[in-house]
């Protein structure tokens, strides 16, 4: 590590330790220094302010701090995911679909594929599936899973937008696309359903989940931080992006228990939509 690293964890570690005395100010000044000393801001520290109410909310989370979040738990994300936070979008997607709607399907995207726990509940509904996640880390155990065809590392918006530009013949839309536990990582989700559109086969059918919070807590917005720095829509709002993209036909609307955040349950959706 180098100085100016190192500079940057202790900063951002001592801006941490005041948050959780309850000095939110003296950790303020100190997330702030971390973002000048790190525009690329791998530590996180915007949504840190901003879900202390002391900064401008950005639109998304930083992509250098979700590559660098899922690098460092790569080796033990199932354990934690499935087994402390008890995550269970994948299994309830795929218990939906081998009862509603089994396919197969040709072309199944799965955005955010983390480790592979979507691929490998759905792999035999489909022919061929690509897996996309910005986390190096995490693609490797994916391919160690081998339920994808093709992975690729990259943000999910700059996936759609570069698939759908191709002219390679390869590059087809897809019929089953896949976002689970991908929109707590971003804020305003117009990029990221435009992108859905444009890489969707007629018939196309989108599964994904979403994080809320109570309707006083959301504040009248589409979309807001939570206390647990990820990013908290209103059902108005997700069904908005669904008629955007021309997820018209929503299927399932569902409140679910979405993980558990320091033993207490965090509300969200489960959403499946077909394209019109």
């Amino acid at each position: 590590m180098s100085d100016n690293e190192q500079e940057l964890a202790d900063t951002y570690n001592q801006a941490l330790a005041f948050e959780k005395e309850g000095q939110p100010e003296k950790a303020a000044d100190l997330y702030a220094k971390c973002l000048s000393m790190d525009p690329s801001d791998m530590c996180g520290a915007s949504v840190r302010l901003a879900s202390l109410g002391l900064g401008e909310a950005p639109l998304k989370a930083p992509d250098a701090y979700v590559a660098t979040l899922f690098d460092q738990h790569a080796d033990d994300f199932d354990d934690i995911l499935t087994g402390q936070l008890q995550y269970a979008v994948p299994m309830q997607v795929a218990e939906y679909l081998a009862a509603n709607a089994p396919g197969p399907y040709q072309r199944m995207l799965d955005l955010g594929c983390g480790t592979g726990l979507s691929g490998m509940m759905l792999l035999d509904m489909c022919v061929h599936a690509t897996g996309v996640d910005l986390s190096e880390n995490m693609i490797d155990k994916a391919d160690e899973r081998a339920c994808y065809d093709e992975l690729f590392v990259n943000e999910a918006v700059h996936y759609l937008q570069e698939w759908s530009k191709s002219e390679a013949p390869e590059h087809q839309p897809f019929d089953l696309l896949v976002a689970t536990d991908v929109l707590p990582y971003i804020g305003a989700l117009e990029d990221l359903f435009d992108g859905l559109k444009s890489n969707a086969a007629p018939n196309a059918k989108l599964v994904f989940s979403a994080e809320t919070l109570p309707y006083d807590m959301m504040e009248g917005k589409d979309w807001h931080i939570t206390p647990n720095q990820r990013f908290a829509h209103s059902k108005t709002y997700l069904q908005a992006m669904c008629e955007r993209a021309g997820f018209s036909e929503v299927e399932l609307f569902q409140d679910i228990t979405v993980r558990l955040e320091q033993g207490a349950p965090i509300p969200g959706y489960l959403v499946i939509a077909q394209k019109i």
